[in-house]
């Protein structure tokens, strides 16, 4: 809980604001309500930079921005304001836009990918993609486990959203939205999987 914020006591969108940039932990805001996020495990944070980091090797010679953890996002449609793990931002806009001046709210993600871990795994694949889907902007949201190689691919095809199984650290991750593509055993490097596909 953000220092100075009771839980369940209702908060405005400015005090959410100032306590989440003065806070050094990640926060939550929907409907007047701030929320804690969890703390991570080694595998997701191993997962988070390894994938952030490929992706942005790849795309260091383009006008794509990658962003991880530490980047509030705001879902205008919804009113949420959430932390993805990783999420790129590209043209046609080629710059990001943000909520106000002080730049620490993207508003126009055109993919985000998010590490599930045992704690956010229900809230992560249902109303947290609930909420980022309503992004106008979002054209590719992934899913990845950090017990197996497995990430779940959701790429928007007009108003539907197709869903593909990406498995294996064989398999190669080809993501469209953003033109690169990366190996399963790149991103899961080092991490320890407890389970097999």
């Amino acid at each position: 809980m953000t220092a100075g914020q009771i839980p369940g006591t209702p908060c405005t969108l400015a005090e959410y604001l100032r306590l989440d940039r003065a806070d050094e932990w990640k926060n939550e805001y929907l409907d007047g309500q701030i929320r804690s996020m969890p703390s991570a495990s080694r595998e997701h944070v191993l997962i988070m930079g390894n994938l952030g980091g490929e992706l942005h090797g790849r795309l260091s010679d383009k006008p794509r921005n990658v962003f991880m953890a530490r980047m509030r996002l705001q879902v205008s449609r919804t009113g949420l304001y959430t932390y993805p793990d990783v999420m790129v931002v590209c043209p046609p806009i080629q710059v990001e836009e943000y909520e106000d001046a002080d730049d620490d709210t993207i508003l126009n993600p055109v993919m985000i990918a998010e590490v599930l871990s045992p704690a956010s795994e229900a809230y992560d694949r249902g109303e947290k993609l609930w909420h980022d889907r309503r992004l106008e902007s979002l054209n590719e949201y992934l899913l990845v486990s950090q017990d197996q190689a497995w990430i779940e691919q959701y790429v928007r095809q007009g108003d539907q959203w197709r869903l593909s199984d990406v498995t294996g650290l064989d398999a190669v991750l080809s993501l469209e939205s953003i033109g690169c593509a990366v190996k399963l055993s790149e991103i899961y490097h080092e991490v320890q999987l407890s389970k097999k596909v």
